[in-house]
């Protein structure tokens, strides 16, 4: 029986484990290790912070849905992986393998930049259930005690949506309740254009952005890179300084120290067109953990994100990919990565789709309406019932 070790509990590590065992099933031992018994439905984070979600609203108990589908889970963190022994390592386990996907998603690199964080530094963060739980916190004091907000990406991020979104989301609230003229928001962000997303923009997305900003009196500072952040200051490489009573800024993002060295200087790690990597042949990387370079170089640095839809699409190639080589089959041709994303705006939503993911397209395109936001609930319910499942092979 041929054992597969899967790093990580999120959108790719359960998808691929899912799959795989549903291709394989007693062909296969399927172990997922992760360090967090919660999968969390990370695009509702936003929506927690703004108090419209709890926490148990998007959570599900990994052990709980692993365990009927015949998967294994250790509840540890990877410590180290030794790709020539074809073994990972946690705290107390030495756990070989015939395959390895690494589906860790980024180490947050707080400490690149001093001041930055919610742990040891002034800002708060959107990226984990933790942190946003502690951002809604923040979020409750500015409605008791108004004052200027910050939002926005640092250099070398990968990920710009939630900020736009809570932009928005904020902007949203703040006026229902009577308060928007108390609060100023700015937008700030290592992208060279608003609407760049990391991936050079997607149809009129530049404009787009522009024009909700402007009509709510949102405003923004492109192309920039942060110093350092002291208590209730912002500062900028250009000596600009921001003063904030709530700054969430996405951190930089680097790989997970237990996988980094299997990666380039940044941690991120090379794949080919089926995500095996490109050394080591029977190591697979989805989602986040996985390099891809930019379309374009950016005056400050910037990252290309992988989408959870992206992500999902990656952990089926793999899962699929593995399958066909354990029985001496074909392998699968890899699907373009494309990218499709309901990006909430409080009042309204924008539905986003870029074929393929990077320059030059098929097709690319950013549309609002009140329906996009409908879409985007009815999706939450809709994923959270089918991870709960382990029915990944539905659309």
């Amino acid at each position: 029986m041929q054992k597969v070790v899967i790093l990580g509990g999120s959108f790719g590590g359960l998808t691929a484990a899912f799959e795989l065992k549903r291709l394989l099933g007693k062909e296969a031992e399927v172990i997922v290790v992760s360090d967090d018994d919660r999968f969390v439905f990370l695009p509702s984070l936003p929506w927690l912070i703004m108090g419209h979600r709890r926490p148990d609203d998007i959570t599900l108990k990994v052990s709980e849905i692993l365990k009927p589908k015949g998967i294994d889970f250790i509840h540890e963190a990877a410590k180290q992986v030794d790709p020539d022994a074809s073994k990972v390592f946690t705290a107390t386990k030495e756990i070989p393998y015939n395959y390895l996907i690494i589906s860790t998603g980024p180490h947050l690199s707080f400490d690149e930049i001093p001041g930055l964080g919610p742990d040891k530094g002034y800002t708060d963060c959107t990226f984990t259930l933790d942190h946003a739980v502690k951002t809604n916190l923040s979020w409750k004091k500015i409605l008791e005690e108004p004052g200027p907000i910050i939002l926005g990406s640092a250099q070398g991020v990968s990920c710009f949506g939630p900020s736009y979104e809570l932009a928005f989301e904020m902007d949203t609230e703040l006026r229902r309740m009577k308060m928007r003229h108390k609060v100023p928001i700015f937008y700030l962000t290592s992208e060279p254009y608003v609407g760049h997303f990391g991936i050079g923009g997607l149809g009129n997305s530049k404009r787009f952005v522009k024009d909700e900003f402007a009509k709510r009196d949102i405003k923004y500072l492109a192309n920039q890179a942060i110093e350092e952040v002291v208590p209730s200051e912002l500062r900028l490489k250009d000596g600009t300084k921001l003063p904030f009573k709530l700054a969430m800024i996405a951190p930089p993002f680097k790989g997970v120290p237990a996988v980094a060295p299997l990666g380039n200087p940044r941690g991120f790690i090379p794949v080919d067109k089926n995500y095996r990597h490109t050394k080591y042949k029977n190591i697979f990387t989805i989602g986040v953990a996985m390099a891809i370079a930019p379309p374009e170089p950016t005056p400050v640095p910037t990252g290309v994100p992988k989408t959870g839809y992206m992500t999902i699409t990656m952990a089926k190639t793999a899962a699929a990919t593995i399958t066909a080589e354990i029985r001496n089959e074909p392998l699968p041709s890899a699907e373009e990565l494309s990218v499709v994303c309901l990006m909430d705006m409080g009042d309204t939503a924008a539905f986003m789709k870029a074929y393929p993911v990077l320059p030059p397209r098929q097709e690319a395109m950013i549309k609002g309406g009140i329906h996009y936001k409908w879409l985007k609930m009815a999706f939450e319910r809709y994923f959270l019932w089918k991870m709960r499942n382990g029915l990944t092979n539905l659309p």
